[in-house]
């Protein structure tokens, strides 16, 4: 996800509440380090996959051991795992944290290559035959990088709801708003799938956690009922900035730890972006794009 014109954080989306979460004045670097340690310890619901080692990128075939070996780093600390494609090696990430004993949220990448989208469609209903599928999400974020219409989408999403039946739930990922814009995504969705980013509207981090509250309250009202997962949420920890949110180590314990204590105690389900750095994410993003990992590029924890 990177920023998206119109949606920019003002101090009006604030306006009247108290800041929330720790305060980083009152930390020094190695006590922030040690709660930021003890807060990952304590677990996550859900954790994004990242997928390419250096010098890899979408669209080379990746190993079962490279996915095997990443799953056995992460499955300490999270419940879930987030997957983003069924193919090219991706459709290892399901099997594997399956037999690790984790449940899956499993994404089939569109775009406007529609004979991929074929393989992928087709690969996440296989998935789920075979048991590898929790929740099904049929796309991400293709609506926003204007790939497919909506009408496709939703063909899409009915397709395979019709495929993997009514026990698995199916929904679509895209950014909190575009649920309240479309409200058939939410008529065609058994869960609404929310990208909830307070660094990509420019947000200071003081008032990151309740730009995010602000968001998922935003999914929830436009869901009408229908339960709401956050399936990414994060902060950079280097690479520069965007308006009011600066990317740095400092900011991104601050955000973990503040989003991590909420979705504990309001019981919201959150998967966390993302487990590794990712070198090849450096385009559309720029240098924060290869910066969002708990994890760094090495497979060692940040802090």
């Amino acid at each position: 996800m990177s920023y998206r014109s119109g949606h920019f954080y003002t101090s009006d989306d604030t306006k009247g509440f108290e800041e929330k979460g720790i305060n980083l004045t009152k930390y020094k670097s190695d006590d922030l380090s040690k709660l930021w340690r003890k807060t990952l310890e304590n677990g996550m619901h859900g954790i994004c996959f990242s997928m390419y080692e250096d010098g890899q990128e979408p669209g080379d075939n990746i190993t079962e051991a490279q996915v095997e070996r990443r799953i056995n780093i992460l499955k300490p600390y999270s419940k879930w795992i987030r997957s983003f494609s069924c193919i090219e090696g991706n459709e290892y990430v399901p099997r594997v944290a399956k037999r690790h004993g984790l449940k899956n949220l499993v994404g089939a990448w569109l775009s406007d290559d529609l004979e991929k989208n074929e393989e992928e469609i087709e690969a996440l209903i296989g998935l789920a035959k075979e048991g590898c599928v929790d929740i099904a999400a049929v796309g991400n974020e293709v609506l926003y990088r204007k790939e497919l219409t909506l009408e496709q989408l939703l063909d899409y999403m009915k397709r395979v709801k019709y495929a993997v039946g009514p026990e698995i739930p199916v929904g679509y990922v895209d950014a909190y708003y575009e649920f309240t814009d479309h409200p058939e995504l939410v008529d065609a969705s058994d869960v609404i799938l929310s990208n909830c980013y307070p660094y990509w509207e420019g947000c200071p981090i003081e008032h990151s956690l309740n730009h995010m509250k602000a968001m998922h309250g935003q999914a929830s009202h436009a869901a009408a009922g229908k339960p709401v997962i956050i399936t990414e949420c994060g902060w950079p920890s280097e690479g520069g900035g965007l308006k009011g949110a600066k990317a740095s180590k400092e900011n991104a314990m601050k955000y973990f730890i503040d989003a991590q204590k909420w979705s504990r105690e309001e019981n919201i389900p959150m998967f966390y972006f993302s487990s590794f750095d990712e070198s090849w994410k450096t385009g559309a993003e720029g240098d924060v794009g290869a910066y969002w990992g708990l994890w760094d590029k090495h497979e060692k924890l940040k802090f």
